[in-house]
């Protein structure tokens, strides 16, 4: 049988072709779709030879017209510019695709009127649930979600009694064990360096743990020493090397993130200041290349990795409608005590 040929004569492809090029039925062809798990792994292998060799494209928009799932997650971030949720996203989209499932993702740029917006697109396309990053958002978001009875997970933060669904880690704490493991070498001169806050409450939180660490600690961080950068390697080396070319200068600098410490160090680098002799400087995240940088990034570690996995065994655990489903998981934050940091003399 000449598959092009039939192809070419009925324009594009569709199961009955597939059907035919794997020598099955097409009834088989659909159970390998909708439950692969019920075929032999050679026939499912076949089944995909075939579909590659044809190109046939599944037609989901008839397949929700019918009341199906379209085995689709939408996942909405503040960003997709730097490293700060590579790993996340990346862990996320392997689980789902590990049980059948596509991401579709979205950014907003940190701003929570758009992210309204793209929860709305995503919608849409008739996602079987929705994924958003960190529990701060408009009003109109969450009675979107709750209006469309939709499966939502909040990913990256943790708090007892949220909102929505939540797995993640408590940035207070986060910004809580950053001060400490400074205040612990020695260091009572320090200046901060965050993002903006308004509508990021993952840097809201750790700006207010490291305030209330350092404050119990009896010190003191003076106004200029107090600076904001937006989670950018280039604006934050321009905002540290402000504060790093006054005489009078802290001793350590903590970071709303990895992405601003490598700012900071590539300032002190420009500056001729030795990281950590002359300066300590300590982040939060433990981006993928933190532990690499010269010197290597001391830095709170958020397990990016294992909350992605978690989040999406969640909401495919909602998609099924499985008993049980738990409501919130708190995964373990970890100091990783590296080379930007040292005890002061």
């Amino acid at each position: 049988m000449n598959v092009n040929k039939d192809l070419n004569s009925k324009g594009k492809p569709d199961i009955v072709a597939v059907a035919k090029a794997a020598g099955v039925s097409i009834s088989t062809v659909s159970r390998s779709f909708n439950h692969p798990e019920l075929l032999k792994p050679a026939t499912r292998k076949k089944i995909d030879r075939a579909v590659q060799r044809v190109g046939y494209i599944r037609n989901r928009a008839a397949q929700v017209m019918h009341g199906r799932r379209t085995a689709t997650i939408g996942l909405v971030v503040p960003t997709i510019d730097n490293a700060i949720f590579a790993e996340l996203i990346q862990s996320f989209s392997a689980e789902l695709d590990a049980n059948g499932f596509t991401m579709l993702i979205a950014s907003h740029g940190f701003d929570l009127d758009r992210e309204y917006q793209m929860l709305r697109k995503l919608m849409e396309h008739r996602v079987d649930g929705i994924a958003v990053i960190g529990l701060e958002h408009s009003e109109a978001s969450y009675k979107l979600i709750e209006q469309q009875d939709l499966p939502a997970v909040a990913i990256w933060n943790y708090a007892q009694g949220a909102r929505l669904p939540c797995v993640g880690v408590q940035n207070l704490k986060a910004g809580r064990m950053a001060a400490q493991h400074l205040l612990d070498l020695g260091h009572r001169d320090i200046g901060l360096i965050f993002p903006e806050t308004d509508g990021n409450d993952r840097a809201k939180d750790r700006l207010l743990g490291a305030s209330e660490a350092l404050q119990r600690a009896g010190v003191e961080v003076p106004a200029d020493w107090q600076l904001e950068a937006p989670y950018n390697i280039a604006e934050a080396k321009r905002a540290s090397a402000s504060m790093l070319r006054h005489s009078s200068r802290p001793t350590a600098i903590l970071c709303g993130n990895d992405i601003i410490a490598q700012g900071v160090l590539f300032a002190a680098r420009s500056g001729g200041l030795d990281v950590p002799r002359d300066l300590s400087v300590m982040g939060i995240g433990d981006f993928k290349g933190s532990a690499e940088f010269e010197p290597s990034i001391s830095t709170i570690r958020i397990p990016a990795r294992q909350i992605g996995i978690v989040a999406a065994k969640l909401i495919l655990d909602s998609v099924a409608n499985l008993p049980e489903n738990p409501n919130a998981f708190e995964c373990d934050l970890v100091l990783a005590a590296r080379g930007s940091t040292i005890r002061i003399k």
